[in-house]
């Protein structure tokens, strides 16, 4: 019931949406769009998914990571941006001390061989929506994304393989708090890079913004 009110509300949000919604592999700009969580829902293309001819290594990770000459690949990077305590960066970016807040589980790590960086939606799931038509340098692209945010997140390496590669309908974080950030973020990389999603999915999207209130995503379309 939940679910089809979010809809017929939605539905009359999207109709008044301009028609430049990222749909189009040709958006112009770089500029944020920001949507109401449920608006954000709807918008999302509904396809089936196959994982036929997934490898991991078909994504290439982590890379050098936006700047080569530092030493830090993708995951250091990542790990140095979203620390609350910075960590000592040494030769080769070897990281000491630091410390790092784990939304999923409310957990705070205090090394940073304890956390996982998490690709928001994982590597197969991204396979399954779409990235199997990818070309090679555009799934090294999403794999070492750090153009937004929410595309990767460090996080408690115990909740990350938990996760593994399942999608909200299958999972969700352990902390109650946790779910309109993850399902906000979720969303935002997929309508960032243009995947699709599956009913199941898409609905319980729609279950949690139902009782997320005011909350918005926000998504820059992937060049």
């Amino acid at each position: 019931m939940m679910t089809t009110l979010m809809r017929a509300a939605t539905a009359l949000a999207l109709a008044a949406l301009p028609l430049s919604l990222p749909a189009s592999a040709h958006a112009v700009a770089a500029v944020p769009e920001v949507l109401p969580i449920g608006v954000a829902v709807s918008a999302l293309h509904i396809a089936d998914e196959s994982r036929d001819g997934y490898r991991r290594e078909l994504f290439k990770h982590w890379n050098a990571g936006e700047s080569a000459s530092d030493g830090c690949d993708t995951r250091r990077e990542v790990l140095i941006a979203e620390a609350i305590e910075p960590p000592t960066i040494g030769p080769r970016c070897t990281l000491t001390g630091g410390s790092w807040w784990s939304y999923y589980d409310e957990q705070t790590i205090n090394s940073a061989n304890s956390l996982d960086i998490d690709h928001m939606v994982p590597l197969a799931e991204a396979w399954d929506s779409g990235a199997s038509g990818w070309t090679p340098a555009r799934r090294e692209a999403y794999a070492n994304d750090q153009q937004q945010a929410s595309s990767l997140v460090a996080v408690s390496a115990r909740s990350n393989r938990q996760k593994a590669d399942q999608d909200p309908f299958e999972w969700l974080p352990p902390a109650s708090d946790a779910l309109c950030r993850y399902a906000s973020e979720w969303t935002a990389t997929k309508l960032r890079w243009q995947l699709a999603v599956d009913q199941d999915e898409q609905n319980r999207l729609f279950d949690i913004a139902a009782g997320c209130g005011e909350n918005t995503v926000t998504y820059t379309p992937a060049p």
